[in-house]
């Protein structure tokens, strides 16, 4: 596959080496790309089948004759690839279900799914600015052998011992995808509704979203999880500022706004 490419910015000077370093090698294996057009958004839709129909059986696959996992909800997504640059494969995607009031479309579904994200309040989630993180895919070519799940580990063929070390997870690349999506709609909240071994994936890396209400069955055992964008990656900032100039590129597209 092509891939349209995105010219990363030159990493501020500023930046920790040790950080730099982590920019530079992440840069140097994935491209982020905006599924903007119908070709890109099928890549995403095969991915999404083969992760949520094919390994995990979230989706029934025989509803989906032309092998493209898609619901209700893409007319009002947007979404992103990561592109591994050295094979040009299709490394994850994800998407971003755009609030009720920005698309005309339904209401996100974690408001449906969970009465306690529900009744918040406005003042704690705006409804009109708050988009569910959604489709959270990652290919099977990418992830640890010996996870027998869709959660992100480890890239397998990162290049060099250096380059593992550095890169334990393709994760952050689809969070970079996250935040710039979220800006460009301007979205200051996420939900998202995941299962336990993500959330937990995710606070190792310092990605702190706040659960709400108790586990459900929901295509598996999900909870609901929500946060603001400034507080959550502030909290990244403070706790793993080399995960935080990942997925903000060195703050490029969202600065730190907390003291530092």
């Amino acid at each position: 596959m092509q891939s349209q490419k995105i010219v990363a910015a030159a990493v501020p000077s500023e930046v920790h080496k040790d950080d730099a370093h982590l920019v530079k090698v992440y840069r140097e294996l994935f491209d982020v790309v905006p599924a903007d057009s119908p070709e890109l958004r099928e890549e995403a839709y095969r991915l999404r089948y083969q992760v949520y129909c094919l390994e995990t059986g979230f989706e029934n696959k025989d509803e989906f004759e032309n092998e493209m996992e898609m619901d209700i909800y893409d007319d009002q997504s947007v979404s992103s690839l990561l592109i591994h640059k050295n094979s040009g494969v299709v490394a994850g995607t994800v998407r971003i279900i755009l609030p009720q009031e920005q698309s005309g479309g339904h209401e996100i579904p974690a408001l449906t799914i969970s009465e306690e994200l529900g009744e918040l309040g406005e003042d704690v989630l705006p409804r009109g600015r708050t988009a569910e993180i959604s489709r959270f895919s990652v290919s099977k070519k990418f992830r640890q052998r010996h996870y027998d799940t869709h959660i992100p580990g480890i890239e397998e063929n990162a290049g060099s011992p250096e380059s593992q070390r550095v890169i334990p997870h393709i994760t952050l690349g689809l969070m970079t995808a996250i935040v710039r999506m979220s800006v460009e709609h301007n979205i200051t909240h996420w939900a998202v509704v995941m299962e336990p071994a993500l959330q937990r994936l995710l606070r190792k890396l310092g990605i702190r979203f706040t659960a709400i209400g108790p586990i459900i069955e929901y295509h598996g055992r999900r909870r609901t999880h929500y946060s603001d964008v400034d507080s959550l990656l502030n909290g990244i900032y403070e706790e793993r500022r080399e995960i935080w100039n990942v997925i903000t590129e060195c703050g490029t597209l969202y600065p730190y706004t907390g003291d530092k």
